[in-house]
């Protein structure tokens, strides 16, 4: 058998962030749909190779749950989701929606981590 004939994979941890432009249920959507396109589409993701994704949000962000919206509109029903609620830290980006993503991903690939609109100077290295 020839070295080409093994695909190797693994379990990798992509982080993202973005922020919405406000506290409703719309705008929280709007940057999540947004975030997780990014996040497939920046990484070449097949859905089922999502294993779980972990939100944050900053405490000024409580109209819905992101996992809740990822679920719907990605038909993501077999991936494990957790919400949870930033640390609070003085002078924090508002209106932050943080992510981790565990998938599989070939050994090769190259890992694009999302962070867009005003979250994108948390990691200027990553953007």
């Amino acid at each position: 058998m020839t070295k080409d004939y093994f695909h190797r994979e693994n379990v990798t941890a992509i982080r993202g962030a973005t922020t919405s432009s406000g506290n409703t249920s719309k705008e929280i959507e709007n940057s999540v749909v947004e975030l997780i396109d990014e996040l497939i589409l920046r990484n070449r993701l097949e859905p089922k190779k999502i294993l779980s994704i972990t939100f944050t949000v900053t405490k000024d962000l409580n109209a819905c749950f992101p996992a809740s919206i990822a679920r719907k509109r990605f038909g993501l029903d077999s991936v494990a989701f957790l919400d949870c609620q930033q640390m609070h830290l003085p002078n924090d980006v508002d209106f932050c929606i943080r992510l981790m993503a565990l998938v599989i991903m070939p050994t090769d690939s190259l890992i694009n981590h999302p962070y867009l609109r005003g979250a994108s100077n948390l990691r200027t290295d990553r953007c």
